[in-house]
């Protein structure tokens, strides 16, 4: 008997000593903040350290929330030291190839450490973005999804205030996934105006169970803005993360790709034109890793904290967008009123209209305009006639009718491809001659590791046959477009791709094989 107690008395502290071992080598901690979900950043391997910032984005502080089973990664920041000390750096590359931030964990040493705030008890999963997915809700340590019959637009705006993201867009069942229990079993009374949604007044709800598709999904908007412009689609860039801060121009060679992105969260058209504002003195900005965001990933999913005294100016077209097309110059045309988008019945577009449209977006004259280019489209459609003359700075200050027509034939929505702005002036030809693009405005290509294989798409986007060759011209140090040549040698257009805020007075000459001796074409706007 004795013996035997002995065995179980052996066995018990054997199992408190595991367990208090277990809890000893958790390798991610918060500390210094006012949960054990906000803090410090530090992670453990072979002793505890903090983690160095170095272009810390919310993208990588959502493994480290996950890690500590808190709720969504909500804001991220850096706390000073006055001097170096012992801290991991995290590799980003590691990182994104699913591994935990111990494993991705190499030594080194700053004054700089990643500080972090995720929510304690609610996240959004499977979502498109930190600002999207099914809902779910901590309690005594378990998840559970929240049924749509519990959860109204109140409540949802206090989750998405949660979560430091913008107002709600969609509130819809089974929008990012079906699931099963263990479903929440409370009815959430918000007022609104609550920090938290565990804040909430709640009630028991009639439900144990809930039908299929009737999981909360929940859509917020990005917290995107721009500011001083002549409209809400044009302006300096502004993202919030935990404060509204401007976004960097100086390092990140912002180009209308990336513009396109914060297009798009604003609700706006299509990007016309980027470009940077220059202040007299360094203040906190936001800069944006590029290649977060071209992993499809939001703005605000992949800004660091930085300092700078160049921001990031942008024009969005307000009311007018090419959609699903191979350039911002093309795609099926879709146009904006009462906050929806509608696309266009062939029948009541024409050429002039596309002259308008093409101008509008910062593009060249139209090329091709015909129904179902750039796939087909389900309701709405737009229920006017446009009848413009050609001049008109907007397609929306054409002149209107109503159209015969309520529905569009399938295959007859406008397709629409405008030329690109580009042109080769001062040549032989219009096929040889220093490179310009518009993007506002014209200015010359900088020969900055300019290639043949740059010079082909300049070439194809003229209608000029091949490159033939390519060189620089000496002129005096003047404004340039600089080319980012990862973005082209993905696909995409000149337009695309270009930076400013860069002087040079090396220009790209080039010629390509078409129309030689042909009639050269004048220097001015086409």
């Amino acid at each position: 008997m004795d013996l035997l107690l002995m065995l179980l008395l052996l066995l018990w502290s054997s199992g408190l000593q595991a367990e208090d071992e277990h809890q000893s080598t958790e390798p991610v901690r918060l500390v210094g903040g006012a949960s054990r979900c906000a803090g410090t950043l530090e992670v453990k391997q072979g002793e505890w350290r903090p983690v160095g910032y170095s272009g810390w984005t919310l993208k990588k502080a959502a493994v480290a929330c996950r890690e500590l089973d808190c709720g969504s990664a909500v804001s991220t920041g850096r706390r000073k030291e006055s001097s170096d000390r012992p801290v991991w750096r995290i590799r980003t590359d590691c990182l994104q190839s699913g591994s935990t931030l111990r494993d991705c964990a190499s030594s080194g040493s700053s004054s700089s450490m990643v500080e972090l705030t995720c929510s304690d008890s609610v996240r959004l999963v499977n979502g498109t973005s930190l600002c999207s997915g099914r809902l779910e809700v901590k309690s005594e340590q378990s998840w559970s999804s929240v049924c749509e019959a519990d959860f109204d637009q109140q409540d949802a705006e206090v989750v998405c205030r949660e979560l430091g993201c913008g107002t709600p867009s969609v509130l819809q069942g089974a929008l990012y996934g079906e699931v099963e229990a263990p479903m929440w079993t409370k009815e959430f009374q918000c007022g609104g105006n609550e920090s938290a949604l565990l804040d909430c007044r709640r009630s028991d709800s009639a439900r144990r169970t809930c039908s299929p598709g009737k999981a909360v999904g929940l859509t917020c908007s990005e917290p995107v803005r721009l500011v001083g412009g002549a409209s809400r689609c044009a302006g300096t860039l502004e993202v919030k993360q935990g404060e509204w801060k401007p976004v960097d121009d100086s390092f990140s060679d912002w180009i209308l790709k990336e513009a396109a992105v914060a297009c798009r969260e604003l609700d706006c058209g299509s990007a016309v034109s980027t470009g940077s504002r220059d202040e007299s003195s360094d203040r906190p900005v936001w800069w944006i890793r590029g290649d977060c965001l071209q992993s499809g990933s939001t703005l605000r999913d992949c800004v660091s904290s930085d300092s700078s005294s160049s921001m990031v100016e942008l024009t969005c077209s307000d009311s007018v967008r090419l959609v699903n097309g191979a350039s911002l110059c093309s795609g099926r045309l879709e146009v904006k009123s009462e906050q929806s988008w509608s696309s266009v019945c062939e029948a009541d577009f024409d050429q002039q209209d596309a002259e308008v449209v093409c101008r509008e977006l910062g593009c060249g004259a139209p090329s091709v305009l015909q129904g179902a280019l750039y796939g087909e489209v389900e309701a709405p459609m737009w229920t006017k006639e446009f009848q413009c003359e050609g001049h008109e700075s907007a397609l929306l200050d054409c002149r209107r009718s109503d159209s015969a027509r309520r529905t569009c034939s399938p295959g007859k929505a406008v397709g629409l491809t405008c030329s690109e702005p580009v042109r080769l002036v001062g040549g032989a030809s219009r096929c040889a001659g220093t490179l310009e693009v518009k993007d506002g405005e014209w200015k010359p290509m900088s020969d900055s590791g300019w290639t043949l294989k740059e010079a082909a798409v300049a070439c194809r986007e003229l209608a000029c046959g091949s490159a033939v060759s390519t060189g620089s011209r000496d002129d005096s140090y003047r404004p340039v477009w600089l080319i980012r040549t990862d973005c082209v040698q993905a696909g995409s257009t000149l337009r695309d791709c270009i930076s400013s805020s860069h002087s040079s007075s090396s220009m790209v000459e080039l010629t390509c094989s078409g129309q030689q001796g042909a009639e050269v074409r004048p220097t001015g706007e086409h």
